[in-house]
Order: structure tokens, then C-alpha cells, then sequence
């Protein structure tokens, strides 16, 4: 597992997502080395060159800093990349550094490289967290707890529902990031405004040529002022970092030593420690999940505003892109490892949630018991004396049942037929699930389903699903 070495990356660049300064470079160059062996292979560029180019273009020979100095002469960096990569080579491989290219040929299409890194390892990352959500969900299909709305409790479920609602998040989060990874990547290779007029009628040619090289689809034509691709990947990483959002936010209701329904976070090696109170055990993972989640919104927005481009090319708004892009991948690759981690040492106190739902006095139960009475009495005057009897348990600190079968509540039961036997069975959690279990039931279908329709693609393209990086 990657982790940098930032103050800040063991909890915003945890994972093997590398959006670093030397992934953003060594991806330009692999454009490069792309477009040299695109370029000799359809005749524009010397016998040889291809490879001269591709092992010339490694990151360990480049000094970024310095490149990045130097971006401030041109607006990118991309420039003085050309003229140190082009000073490594011998005149005829020299050539075909760059021809045809523009900068934002070069970017662009590095972005996607990220992208599509990135994309496979946030994939893997989740399909082990919804595996985990899937087991969770299985052991507990008949786990009953509270349930809560507006974060009060409401009427019981089951953790199984709740863990299998984030196996379906999971899920379909997985399958959108998929199909953005599958259609929406492109090369980017138009030229100064996207008519590759350098290269004559050949522009096409090496667009799909440089496009089968680097393993990207070749788009219909070069996108420089389309901004859609970079906004649908940020769209997708913005939906991943949703759901594990909302996982990680239950865990911490959930994991409140007041609610203690579940255990996360705290191992041998001092996680979810305090510096202050060494009784604690903070669930981290939950917390590094958040930590991230909670800046993509902004990094999305930012992509959005950025996507209004001006004619062939932008003045700005392609620059502004940069850094949200790199740091929106990042910050979803890390929560999505910590997220599987999350989920994985996730542990339910079923006998916690039963003393919670019992704490409760019966009263999420009000609505089953009303429904009970609904036929004698009607649905308004059955709601108005459940309301009744229930304020005043709370009033006088006693369960729901006994105001129930206490006069004068017991009075107008027994008019309605209501026995007390009836009452202690409509007050019974386990008998108000609805179709809870079967919920989990078709959710862990849905999952058996998604799984085998993902061992299918990977069969039939194997390369599909790796994160490693295209040939140099």
C-alpha cells in the first residue's frame, strides 16, 4: 500500500492512487514516449526513435522542481519538458519529441493516465469494501435494532438493512466509476487548435496511434475546450466519496460510547488513540473517510465553473483544472482505502442494539400497536390515543405498555378487542421488520450479480481491471 510522505498523506494520500508531482510527470512523458513510436510507426519519424524517445523518458532523470520554475516562463510546465527531454536524444530522435503536439495535448492526456490509474484502484478498493459490507450484512440479516429518522429513534430494522444499504451504495458507486472508466477516458492530441495541421493529413492516423499505444480510446475528434470528460470523472469520484461518506458517518453515530451498536477503529499498533485521554479508542478509519470526503464537493464545484472554455483554447480555466483534478482523485483514493479498511474490522454489538431498542420503552413501537387498533377505533382516533398514552409514559417515566394496559387506556383497548396479549405482541421489534430481510436478501443478489458480471469482463479483457502503467 502506498502511503507519501506528507505531513497530511497518511490520512489524505493513504492508498495506491499517485496523483504526486512525479506521477503527473512521468505521465506527460509517457505521452511523449507515445507519440514518438505513434510517430514512427506511421513513417513521420526516424527508425528508432520511438525507443530512443521511451527510454530517455523517465521520471528519475528530470527534476521537477526545476520544471516547475520554469512553467512560469510558458504558464505550464509542459515546454520545458520538451526542450530537457529533446536535449537527452540525438537529432533525428529529438524530432519527434512534440510534433504536432500542443501543451495541453500533453496535460490532458496525462490526467486521463492518472485517471484511469486511479479509477482501477479505487474499484479494487471498493469491491473489497462492499465484500465486507455483504458479510455484514449476511450474518446480521436478522439483527434487530432502532431505527433512526432525524436522529431520533424511529421504528426498528435490522443492521443487516443497514449494512446492506451500503453494500448497494457500494455497489452502484462501482458500477458508475466503471462505465465512466470504460467510456470517458480519452487521448488528447489536436495540436495548437485541434487540427493537427502540422502533421497534414496524418493527424488522425497518429491520434488513434498514439491513442492504441497508451491503451486511452481515441475520441471523435480532440476535446480541448470540451470539458465533459474531466467534469463526469469528478462526478463519479464525487458519487464514490458520497457513499462512503455516509458509511462513515453512520459508523460514528453508531460507534458513540452512548450508542456502542458497533466497534471500529483501535488496534495493537496504538489506532484510535488520544493524545489526551488514553481511554480512548477513536474510530479513525470512519474519521480519515470524512476527513477526505468532505472536500470533494468544493473540487467538483471548482471542475464545474473551470468547465466553460473559450473558443480553441482557454485563457485560465484549463489551468484551474490542475490542482482540484489531482487532489479530487487523491482524496477519493484514500477514502476508498480507508473505507475498505473501515468496513473489513467493522464489529456489531448485536446485544447493544437490543438493550438500545429495549431502553426505548416500547415507544417505537406506537405505530404497530396503533395499527392494531386502527380497525375499531379508526386510523386518526388509534394515532391520537397512542400519542396520548405515550406522552404520558414519558411524563411519568414508565414503559408504553404499562400506560397501555393501565385505565383508562385499558378500557378502550378492551372496547376495541384489543387483549393484553395482542398488545405484548405488537410491542414485540422482531414482529415490525416489514420486508427487512428480504431487502438484504435482494441486495446480496445484487451483489452475487455484480460480482460475476465483473469476473466476466475481466475475463474477457484482461487487462481491464490492472492499475499499472502503460508501456514505456
Amino acid at each position: 500500500m502506498h502511503i507519501s510522505d506528507g505531513l497530511f498523506d497518511g490520512v489524505f494520500g493513504r492508498g495506491a492512487v499517485d496523483t504526486s508531482d512525479r506521477a503527473w510527470l512521468q505521465a506527460m512523458l509517457d505521452t511523449e514516449a507515445a507519440l514518438a513510436r505513434a510517430l514512427e510507426e506511421a513513417g513521420m519519424a526516424a527508425p528508432g526513435a520511438g525507443a530512443a524517445v521511451t527510454d530517455a523518458a523517465q521520471v528519475s532523470a528530470f527534476d521537477a522542481a526545476e520544471l516547475g520554475r520554469q512553467a512560469a516562463l510558458t504558464g505550464n510546465p509542459v515546454p520545458a519538458l520538451v526542450r530537457e527531454l529533446s536535449r537527452m536524444l540525438p537529432p533525428g530522435a529529438a524530432a519527434a519529441v512534440h510534433q504536432g503536439a500542443t501543451s495541453q495535448d500533453i496535460i490532458d492526456t496525462a490526467a486521463m493516465l492518472l485517471a484511469k490509474q486511479a479509477m482501477a484502484v479505487v474499484t479494487a478498493d471498493l469491491a473489497g469494501a462492499a465484500a465486507a459490507a455483504a458479510r455484514l450484512a449476511a450474518a446480521h440479516r436478522d439483527t434487530v435494532m432502532i431505527g433512526r429518522t432525524l436522529l431520533q429513534q424511529a421504528v426498528p430494522v435490522t443492521f443487516g438493512l443497514v449494512a446492506a444499504g451500503w453494500l448497494t451504495g457500494l455497489d452502484e458507486a462501482r458500477a458508475a466509476l466503471a462505465r465512466v472508466a470504460a467510456t470517458r477516458l480519452a487521448v488528447q492530441f489536436g495540436g495548437a487548435a485541434g487540427t493537427l495541421a502540422p502533421l497534414g493529413g496524418n493527424g488522425p492516423e497518429i491520434a488513434a496511434l498514439l491513442a492504441a499505444e497508451l491503451g486511452l480510446p481515441a475520441p471523435t475528434l480532440p476535446w480541448h475546450t470540451d470539458r465533459l470528460r474531466v467534469t463526469e470523472i469528478g462526478g463519479a469520484c464525487a458519487g464514490v466519496t458520497g457513499v462512503l461518506g455516509k458509511i462513515a458517518r453512520d459508523v460514528t453515530l453508531l460507534a458513540q460510547s452512548e450508542v456502542g451498536e458497533v466497534r471500529a477503529g483501535g488496534d495493537a499498533g496504538g489506532r484510535g488513540g488520544s493524545s489526551a485521554m488514553p481511554h480512548k479508542r477513536n474510530p479513525v478509519a470512519a474519521i480519515a473517510v470524512l476527513g477526505c470526503t468532505r472536500q470533494v464537493p468544493g473540487l467538483l464545484a471548482t471542475l464545474a465553473a473551470a468547465a466553460e472554455h473559450e473558443q480553441q483554447r482557454a485563457a485560465g480555466a484549463w489551468h484551474a483544472e490542475w490542482e482540484p483534478f489531482s487532489d479530487l482523485l487523491r482524496l477519493t483514493g484514500s477514502a476508498a482505502s480507508w473505507g475498505a479498511e473501515l468496513l473489513t474490522g467493522l464489529e456489531a454489538d448485536p446485544a447493544r442494539m437490543r438493550d438500545n431498542l429495549d431502553a426505548a420503552g416500547g415507544f417505537p413501537m406506537a405505530e404497530h400497536v396503533a395499527s392494531i387498533l386502527t380497525p375499531a377505533l379508526g386510523r386518526v382516533a388509534a394515532h391520537d390515543l397512542l400519542a396520548q398514552a405515550s406522552a404520558r409514559a414519558v411524563a411519568e417515566g414508565r414503559t408504553l405498555r404499562d400506560v397501555l394496559l393501565d385505565s383508562p387506556d385499558a378500557a378502550r383497548l378492551a372496547e376495541a378487542g384489543v387483549t393484553a396479549g395482542q398488545v405484548d405482541e405488537a410491542l414485540d421489534p422482531a414482529g415490525y421488520l416489514g420486508a427487512a430481510g428480504d431487502f438484504v436478501d435482494a441486495a446480496l443478489g445484487a451483489h452475487r450479480g455484480a460480482e460475476q458480471a465483473d469476473s466476466a469482463r475481466v475475463a474477457t479483457s484482461p487487462g481491464a481491471a490492472t492499475a499499472e502503467r502503460p508501456h514505456r
